[in-house]
């Protein structure tokens, strides 16, 4: 694919399957048997009992791809037996179509719109619409929509209809779940490990850096929000058993606006606080090139592209738990 001549859209569906690799082979081969398909990154997580997978190509072969896995996730994986430490609703989770070259984001919005109606007519999976695409301004954030999560899908169609697909709850909805597919910019998915296994020390600093913060009742009982510190982050805590630590598990929506180094350095701040330390960090799937070299330019004053990079993997502790390779993480270096 040459990025200059071709509409590229990047698609980063999340499905609810960590552990079984045969299921995640035979997703990621529904994806890769589509022509004119690049894949791009594939990571799976045990305790998250998740796996995001990261491809690319010209619009309509993303749609078909993006179909075919959706249809692959739902026949292999059974919600009603899944569990893992990451909010899920279904099968795939979500399924975020992302323009990348020579595409609109109105584009990206008819795309989904296409991809959603098929896997709601065709797969028979009830279908929300979210962030760009979403018709309805309460369901432009995903925590709104998965409110709930899968143990609270049969209520969540009665009170929130579909945008496609089925609005009752019957044996193959208990299977699959719900799907929510939309169109957003580039987000990076960002988490960041604390040395403790105290689960309850990371929920905390999760509700003070994320944009929506939480609620707090005042001296009369009355609850009110307080804003958290960092605009453009959505953040939980997580427990790692296989690690024996836990995370603030991040979802950076404007790395421009709110950069990895602030977001880590603001972390770090607050794990002191509580009596901890963090222990690195872990992008989980790709991340733009500027966004690593943002961070090596906050933590060391080298010109060279390449050192800035080192020095942001160096000091965001990007290699803690699995080696930060960069001609597989970084999206320009991939396309």
């Amino acid at each position: 694919m040459v990025m200059a001549e071709k509409k590229i859209v990047e698609c980063v569906p999340n499905f609810s399957e960590g552990r079984n690799i045969e299921t995640i082979d035979a997703i990621e081969a529904s994806i890769v048997s589509t022509e004119n398909i690049k894949l791009l990154n594939r990571e799976s997580d045990r305790d998250y009992n998740r796996t995001v997978i990261t491809f690319a190509g010209e619009p309509s072969g993303v749609k078909t791809a993006a179909f075919r896995a959706i249809a692959k996730a739902s026949e292999l994986i059974d919600m009603s037996q899944q569990c893992g430490e990451h909010p899920r609703i279904g099968a795939t989770d979500v399924c975020p179509l992302i323009p990348v070259s020579n595409v609109t984001m109105n584009e990206c919005v008819q795309l989904a719109h296409e991809l959603g109606r098929d896997v709601g007519e065709r797969l028979g999976i009830p279908v929300y619409l979210y962030e760009s695409a979403a018709r309805l301004a309460e369901r432009r954030n995903l925590e709104s929509i998965r409110k709930g999560e899968y143990e609270g899908l049969r209520k969540r169609i009665k009170e929130w209809r579909p945008d496609y697909g089925p609005t009752e709850y019957d044996d193959r909805v208990r299977k699959s779940g719900a799907t929510v597919i939309g169109a957003r910019f580039f987000l990076i998915a960002y988490n960041i490990n604390l040395k403790t296994q105290d689960v309850r020390i990371a929920h905390n600093i999760a509700r003070m850096v994320r944009e929506s913060g939480s609620l707090v009742k005042d001296v009369t009982g009355k609850e009110r929000r307080v804003p958290g510190i960092l605009k453009y982050v959505k953040a939980i805590g997580v427990e790692l058993k296989e690690y024996n630590i836990t995370q603030v598990s991040i979802n950076l929506t404007n790395y421009e606006e709110t950069s990895l180094h602030k977001t880590f350095e603001t972390v770090k701040k607050l794990s002191r606080e509580f009596g901890t330390e963090t222990t690195g960090s872990e992008i989980i799937g790709l991340v733009p090139k500027k966004a690593l070299i943002d961070a090596g330019s906050f933590y060391t004053e080298t010109q060279s592209e390449g050192k800035l990079i080192e020095a942001a993997v160096e000091n965001l502790g990007l290699s803690q738990l699995n080696r930060f390779e960069s001609r597989k993480k970084i999206i320009e270096y991939l396309l």
